[in-house]
């Protein structure tokens, strides 16, 4: 069993400037964890955080959502998915650019980290770590891959194999599976849905799903469980939490949509965001601390 507290980041889309308040201040005030992993959004919150990077916690949705060359309308049209993940994760973070990514500093860590994606094919989360990333655009392109939202973005191919978002696998979107393979049991667990949200059963009809993705019958499947599977995840961690071996970062508001492109609403939502993030941060170091 390892020892400490392992952080794991929620996805949520656009519903991460909020969550990206809280990396921010801990990244200020000094946080330090022995592991940290996230998927899809999260998956950001987790590059950013071993970098040791507020700056970019923020930029990554505030200052993003600024730039008309992340997507929309016209993009998804045009086959680049609403929102543009190859300009997003390819054309923003190198040096020099709008979110350039600080690979000294990310080299420099030395805190293991998983970042979780979907397999088209076999319908599994497959997670990759410190061991398995090149460079920065292999990092990029990893994160981009956990975060690609089915519909709304093209699959990521890597390494021959078609990847969606992580939040479509097994456990609904949280990393908790591939921290406690890594030997932990108590988590520290950002959320982007408030205390007692549940969801409700997927909307669109099976048959849409089945005819975009009928080459892929995983993904269809992983879609329609999605609901079931989060909700599981959510009864077990509630029930960590009860034991006193979690800690639930519960967002006291949530004020943007994980599809939100406005950047005033955004920006808001940092604020907000950090203002919570100042008030539950002792509260957040005594967990773990103990």
């Amino acid at each position: 069993m390892a020892t400490g507290t392992a952080l794991i980041f929620e996805g949520g889309g656009m519903r991460g400037p909020y969550t990206a308040a809280l990396v921010a201040a801990m990244i200020e005030s000094g946080v330090e964890v022995p592991w940290v992993g996230g998927i899809s959004a999260g998956a950001t919150h987790t590059a950013n955080f071993l970098a040791r990077d507020a700056w970019r916690a923020r930029a990554c949705f505030v200052e993003l959502a600024k730039d008309p060359k992340i997507g929309g309308p016209i993009s998804f049209i045009r086959g680049k998915g609403y929102f543009n993940s190859d300009y997003i994760y390819h054309q923003t973070t190198a040096p020099g650019e709008l979110l350039p990514y600080n690979w000294e500093a990310y080299s420099a860590s030395s805190t293991p980290f998983k970042i979780g994606s979907f397999d088209c094919t076999t319908g599994k989360t497959v997670y990759w770590g410190r061991e398995d990333v090149k460079d920065n655009s292999d990092f990029t392109t990893r994160c981009q891959a956990s975060s690609s939202i089915p519909i709304a973005m093209p699959m990521v191919q890597l390494d021959g194999t078609a990847y969606l978002d992580g939040a479509i696998g097994e456990t609904g979107g949280f990393a908790v599976d591939a921290a406690r393979a890594d030997g932990y049991e108590r988590f520290l667990v950002v959320m982007t849905r408030p205390r007692g949200y549940r969801k409700g059963p997927v909307k669109a009809p099976a048959a849409i799903y089945q005819k975009i993705f009928k080459k892929y019958p995983a993904v269809v499947e992983a879609i329609l469980r999605r609901p079931e599977r989060y909700n599981a995840t959510l009864d077990e961690l509630e029930q960590l939490q009860a034991e006193g071996k979690a800690y639930l970062y519960y967002p006291e508001t949530m004020p943007v949509s994980n599809g939100e492109r406005n950047a005033v609403r955004i920006q808001a939502a940092y604020e907000e965001g950090m203002q919570q993030a100042r008030r539950d941060l002792p509260a957040i170091k005594e967990f773990l601390a103990g």
